[in-house]
């Protein structure tokens, strides 16, 4: 009598391949919001000088603008690109959902989609699948040119792709307070260009303190914040300095190390995408840093992962 075959063994089933786009393109009316987040702010800054000329700016404009761009600039290089996208430290509850918010206050995309679209870029940094290469189009001065304007904004309504938060931010999803702030987004939008409008209102007792701080607090404040952020795509992946080896093009431009609260340091943070510092250097000033440690000796901010000397040894680059 011959034994029964041994029943097959189950093998588990495959692992889904999650695709890095969304499957629906980057529709018109999409593209077109963009477009218009992107150019009615650059209008406005364009305007500044004429209008400072002919109309005045009072300090209570640039109080309000200053407290909006510092808030909404830490939260986007402490929240959304060392937090979030990087995980350079962990961040108590209230703190995270603070920095989520604080991110989204600068009118960059929710911080769902410009962790993923981070994500992605850091996987492909100046190779094929990068987002914003400013080395897409090739060497020559005309490619490098073409290259930078499309790192710097275009790329936001001209690339019809839209990355994929399922492939490249599967933890966020998973985070209830986040996916929250992420839906909210459109009210922080406008509460970020209200908010302005009505503190200068209420300080001055006149619409027309209201309207210069929309102008100054609110346009002119987003474009400039903007544009900072936007520099470290394009003018920080062409020129500066290379302190550290990297396998792209990432530089450090000294000049924008102030309004970009360290970020310009980017050389450092593509050889080490994780350490919580940037500027790692004598001279580096780097105020997002300085801002996690703050956060560090309360005791909002955890595990923050600070340089290591001998991994900055080891990447340094030989003068």
């Amino acid at each position: 009598m011959t034994a029964a075959p041994e029943a097959p063994i189950d093998m588990p089933p495959k692992r889904e391949a999650i695709p890095e786009y969304e499957p629906e393109p980057r529709g018109k009316a999409e593209r077109y919001t963009v477009f218009a987040f992107v150019f009615i702010p650059l209008l406005a800054l364009l305007a500044s000088v004429p209008f400072f000329w002919g109309w005045g700016l009072s300090l209570v404009d640039v109080a309000i603008a200053a407290v909006f761009y510092v808030v909404s600039g830490l939260g986007i290089t402490v929240g959304y690109h060392r937090h979030f996208t990087h995980g350079s430290f962990r961040a108590k509850r209230p703190l995270r959902i603070a920095l989520a918010v604080a991110g989204s206050l600068a009118i960059e995309g929710s911080v769902i989609k410009w962790v993923a679209d981070h994500r992605r870029h850091h996987k492909y940094a100046d190779a094929e699948g990068d987002p914003h290469s400013p080395w897409r189009f090739g060497d020559d001065w005309k490619s490098v040119a073409k290259g930078l304007y499309y790192a710097h904004m275009a790329w936001m309504y001209l690339d019809e792709k839209k990355t994929s938060p399922r492939r490249f931010t599967p933890d966020l999803l998973k985070d209830k307070d986040v996916v929250l702030v992420d839906k909210l987004f459109v009210p922080i939008v406008l509460f970020s260009l209200a908010a302005p409008a009505v503190i200068g209102g209420l300080v001055t007792m006149s619409w027309w303190g209201a309207v210069t701080a929309f102008f100054w607090a609110s346009l002119v404040r987003v474009a400039l914040l903007h544009h900072v952020t936007w520099s470290i795509n394009s003018i920080c992946h062409t020129i500066g300095e290379e302190n550290f080896e990297v396998r792209d093009r990432s530089r450090n431009v000294w000049w924008l190390a102030i309004p970009s609260f360290g970020e310009s340091w980017h050389n450092l943070h593509h050889a080490d995408p994780t350490c919580a510092r940037h500027g790692v250097l004598k001279g580096q000033i780097d105020i997002s840093a300085r801002i996690i440690w703050i956060f560090e000796r309360f005791g909002w901010a955890t595990k923050v992962r600070w340089p290591n000397p001998e991994r900055l040894a080891a990447k340094r680059v030989s003068l």
